[in-house]
Order: C-alpha cells, then sequence, then structure tokens
C-alpha cells in the first residue's frame, strides 16, 4: 500500500493533511498552488518571504475550501509584543479572516510563557487556531515531545530539518517520537537547497538525484508526517505531486541516495548548521 496518499492528522487539531506541504518561499504562480490542492495539498506555510502570489492561492482556495486547507504563518520575532502585529498585518495583506497556525520560527530555546499567552490572545480573537514550532536545535525535540505526552506543551506541530544530507534527527530525534500522543513532525529541506540535485556536486560516477526521489527519501521515515517542498514554478509542483504517486523507496533507491548525500555532507558545509550537526549520522559516515 502507498501510504503517501494517505493523510494524517497533525497533532490533536482534527485536521487532517496531505504527505507533501508548500511552502511560499520561492513564489511558485497562483495557478500551479491552486493545481496543487487539486492533487490533495492541503497545507500551505506562508513563512518570512511572504509572496504576493501565494497569497493569492490561499484566498482564491479559500472562497470554497477552506475547511479544507491548513494556513501557516511564520514569525521569527524575538517580541512577543510585536508578533499580534505582525500577525494581523499579514491577515490583511492575504485579505484572510484567520490562520490555522501560528509557526514560532528557528526557536533554538523553549519560548517562554509570554508567547503562549501572545497565542492564547490571538486564539481568542479568532485569529490563530492552534501553535507550532521550528528549530534547529535538534536535541530540544525531544523535550517538546515529552512535554506534550504530559500535555505540557501547547505546539501541535514540530518543523525541522530533514534530508539524505542531514540525517542528525535519525539520532537526535526519531527515536524519541511515540506513536501515539504526539505533535505532528513536519521536515523541510529535502533536496538540502538544492545540492542533492546539482551534477557539480556528486560524488564520482554519481548522477544527480531529482527533487520527487528527495521527498521520497524524507517521506519515507515513519515518523514524519509531512514534508514542506518550496516549489518556484508549475514544473517543481507536478514533480513535487509524482513523489506521492510514487510511493515509498526501495532498500536500493535509500542506500544510493544516503550514499550520495554523505559525501555532499563531507564536501559542503551548511550555511546554517544544526545544534548536533557536529555527531550528525551523515558526517560519521563521510568519515568512514
Amino acid at each position: 500500500m502507498n501510504d503517501f496518499l494517505e493523510r494524517r492528522e497533525l497533532g490533536r487539531t482534527g485536521m487532517h493533511s496531505c504527505r507533501l506541504g508548500i511552502g511560499s518561499t520561492f513564489d511558485a504562480p497562483a495557478e500551479a498552488i491552486e493545481e496543487a490542492f487539486d492533487h490533495g495539498i492541503n497545507y500551505l506555510y506562508w513563512g518570512s518571504i511572504r509572496q504576493p502570489e501565494f497569497a493569492r492561492a490561499m484566498v482564491n482556495l479559500s472562497k470554497m475550501h477552506r475547511d479544507e486547507l491548513i494556513l501557516t504563518v511564520q514569525t521569527y520575532s524575538d517580541d512577543p509584543g510585536s508578533i499580534e502585529a505582525e500577525v494581523e498585518a499579514a491577515l490583511k495583506t492575504a485579505g484572510l479572516e484567520n490562520f490555522d497556525f501560528l509557526l514560532l520560527g528557528n526557536r533554538m530555546e523553549k519560548p517562554s510563557d509570554a508567547y503562549i499567552e501572545l497565542f492564547e490572545r490571538l486564539r481568542e480573537q479568532g485569529k490563530v487556531r492552534f501553535m507550532s514550532l521550528s528549530s534547529h536545535n535538534r536535541p530540544l525535540i525531544p523535550e517538546l515531545l515529552a512535554d506534550y505526552e504530559q500535555d505540557h506543551s501547547p505546539y501541535e506541530l514540530l518543523m525541522f530539518r530533514y534530508n539524505a544530507v542531514h540525517r542528525g534527527a535519525e539520532k537526535d530525534v526519531f527515536p524519541f517520537v511515540p506513536e501515539t500522543s504526539r505533535p505532528a513532525i513536519i521536515t523541510y529541506t529535502a533536496t538540502r537547497w538544492g545540492h542533492l540535485l546539482d551534477a557539480s556536486k556528486m560524488p564520482p560516477g554519481e548522477k544527480p538525484l531529482n527533487a520527487r526521489d528527495c521527498y521520497r527519501y524524507s517521506l519515507s521515515h515513519p515518523a514524519i508526517d509531512m514534508v514542506v517542498c518550496g516549489p518556484a514554478n508549475h514544473d517543481q509542483i507536478k514533480e513535487a505531486i509524482s513523489a506521492l504517486k510514487a510511493g515509498p523507496l526501495e532498500p536500493d533507491e535509500r542506500e544510493q541516495i544516503e550514499r550520495i548525500g554523505a559525501y555532499i555532507y563531507k564536501q559542503y558545509a551548511p550555511q546554517y548548521a544544526d545544534r548536533g550537526d557536529d555527531e550528525d549520522v551523515s558526517a560519521g559516515l563521510a568519515a568512514q
């Protein structure tokens, strides 16, 4: 059975998402995003680069499908007091009444109670429904998972980097993800900023990967509920959709992708390292 076509509930929200989501960074045209929705992709992530075409797609889809959509707005603000105005401005720019998720982006430590209070105020106002968090500190994620199991965490979705180059979550995160009573686990940068698709970065004798198989690599891990992709055009959205139809990797495909990932990790250091990268799985493989 191809479980890439199944929908998964995001935490305890009652909302069910496609295994792929779309981020706004690279400005895919609104028509392509709307077509992706017709193929089942219903999670739209309006990140720090809030492209107007993405906003247009959210508005167009919301007119008839708001209950099926899952819309996220991200904030990097270090000041909880500024986020309310930021969310209000985002709603006005996008022409929306509310977002489903407020995502606290790039949190290296557990956010203070002031963020929780801010979220509760926005929720009472009907501007956001749930809270989520992304982090480049992988060791923080198990702490948040433990809080969730004890009903002490407001985060219904946790997001971090994972791909064939950056496999540290296999050590730092995935062993701590329970089968039940957990927030949704979402990953991004499946192509490692395009490096896995770049012929000039391949090991000798290897052909570059395609984006479809990079998405399949991440989606094949049972702990991952969704992978967020960042398409720039119609063709890239079609390729992402093809990953859902292709289904999980075969063992020989996984071995090849991991071999390429280990080589790239050794040759091309990340511009922005995750906390824990000095002991990354791929780093250890590359050193062998």
